[in-house]
Formats: structure tokens, sequence, C-alpha cells
């Protein structure tokens, strides 16, 4: 889950540098096309049998769910800071983590909700709601909360039936199909600039659906979710450095908050997960 976070952050990064550019729609459809090409080998797996396929409709509900939530993230990224994109996506760690005790019957341990009321009250003192306007790039990110949480929570159900490389094998091609249409609405054509960045962006998006899939199999969505509050401080100086974002005070009190409780419940639930979890195969 730690390697997750660096990759989406180096996601974050790169899109940011495509900014609006190219439609949402379109630049996500552009990822995810590339995204399908890297994973070729995966997909001749399945074609030859040696990879299967199960639950068919909830990889479909779950491709569909994380494409939509992909455009107004795009959307969201071109407009607003990154540190601000990334705060607000804390919501959806919050939506799972109540999710998977609902749904997965998943327990609520007392450091867990510590970890998630934390974060929640790291990301308000960031975004200061009622103090500051409330932008359209605002809303386009609070609502990618629900479907990334729907993708998160299935993706979850998934690794118990399935590989890792066929559920990230199924949601590419799904996002890309999903994304097809919108994209050819709103179509422009792209610059070589552009494409280097959306290929790059897909390169490090793979290998963190990867990572965070593979995660997903060994542990519970509660226990990872605190070690991606993480990303926000990263975004936060990259932010700083390469767009010369400036880091507001409250951003660096919010996120102290959020990576003192991730670091310290991510511990604990490491130490106390660490009997139960399997030995990984080296065969």
């Amino acid at each position: 889950m730690f390697v997750t976070g660096l990759c989406f952050l180096g996601v974050t990064v790169t899109v940011r540098y495509v900014g609006t550019d190219l439609p949402a729609a379109q630049a996500a459809f552009l990822r995810y096309v590339m995204g399908t090409l890297l994973l070729l080998p995966a997909f001749i797996r399945l074609f030859n049998g040696e990879l299967t396929i199960k639950d068919p409709w909830i990889m479909g509900i779950r491709g569909v769910a994380h494409g939509f939530g992909v455009i107004l993230w795009f959307y969201a990224m071109a407009r607003i800071p990154i540190a601000e994109v990334t705060a607000l996506g804390y919501l959806t760690p919050v939506v799972v983590t109540v999710a998977a005790a609902i749904f997965l019957g998943e327990t609520l341990h007392a450091r867990r909700l510590i970890a998630v009321v934390a974060g929640f009250i790291g990301v308000l003192i960031i975004i200061r709601p009622g103090i500051q306007e409330i932008s359209i790039g605002q809303l386009a990110q609070l609502a990618t909360a629900p479907l990334f949480a729907i993708s998160m929570l299935l993706t979850k159900k998934l690794t118990s039936n399935n590989e890792p490389i066929a559920i990230v094998a199924v949601l590419s091609a799904v996002c890309t199909i999903t994304l097809l249409p919108p994209a050819l609405v709103m179509w422009v054509k792209p610059g070589f600039g552009d494409l280097v960045l959306l290929g790059l962006t897909a390169v490090l998006a793979t290998l963190g659906h990867y990572t965070m899939t593979l995660a997903f199999s060994y542990a519970p969505l509660s226990a990872l979710q605190p070690i991606s509050f993480l990303q926000l401080i990263w975004a936060t100086i990259a932010g700083f450095l390469l767009f010369a974002e400036p880091v507001d005070g409250y951003v660096v009190f919010g996120g102290v908050i959020i990576v003192a409780a991730a670091s310290y419940i991510a511990h604990r639930e490491a130490r106390l997960g660490r009997q139960n979890t399997p030995a990984v195969q080296t065969d």
C-alpha cells in the first residue's frame, strides 16, 4: 500500500502537467488505452486459459464505477491544487472503512476508527468548509468518493477468487470501453507531450492498481487505508516544488495530524496482523 501511494502520487503529478490541454474524458481514455496495451501479456494468458475470470459481473460494475470516477478525478486535477485534490480524496477511505464494516463484515477496532476520525478532521482543517468558496473542481473531486469506494470494495471482494493481475487487466479493459463514448464526443488532437505524459501515467497507474490489489488480498481494507494518508504530505511537497503551489499552514497542520494518526495506527495494525498474514509463495 505504501508503494501504491507513491505510484498514485506520480499519476497525480503527470496528470497535473497535462492540465486542461485535453478534455478529462479523453485524457482518461488515452491513459487506459495505454494501460491496456501494457497488460497485453495478461490478456494473452486469459485467452489461453492460464488465467480465469471469476465474478465477471462484479468486475464489470467495478470498471464502470471506476471509469466515471476517473473522469471526475481528471477534471478536478486540472483545476484545483494537488494537495487539495489529495485531501478531498480522503473522503473515499472514510466511505470505504464504514462500508467495509457494513457490507464485508470487517470489524472496526477502536484503532481503525481513531485513524478514520483523525484523517477526516485533518481533511476538514485543510479544506475549511464554509470559509473557502466551493469550486466546480472541488465538487467533481467530492463526487469521486462514492465511485472509488465502490471500486475499492469490489476489488476487495474480487481478491478472494481472482488473481491480482486478472483483476487489474479486466479493470483496464472495462474502463477503456466505458470512457470511449464520452472521449469521442469531446475529442481534440493530442500533442506528443501529452501522449508521453499519459503513457507515463498509464505505467504508474497500472503498477499502482496492481500493488493495491495485492495489498487488498493480504489485509482488511480498514487496516490499509490509514497508510494512504501519507500521500497527502507527498502531494503537498510536489505541488510546491513542481507547480509553485503555496503551502497553506492549514494544509501542513492537517497533514501532520493525518500522518501522525496514520503512522501510529498502521504500525499497530501491522503488529497485530503479522501472525495472521499468509506467507508469500515464491515457487
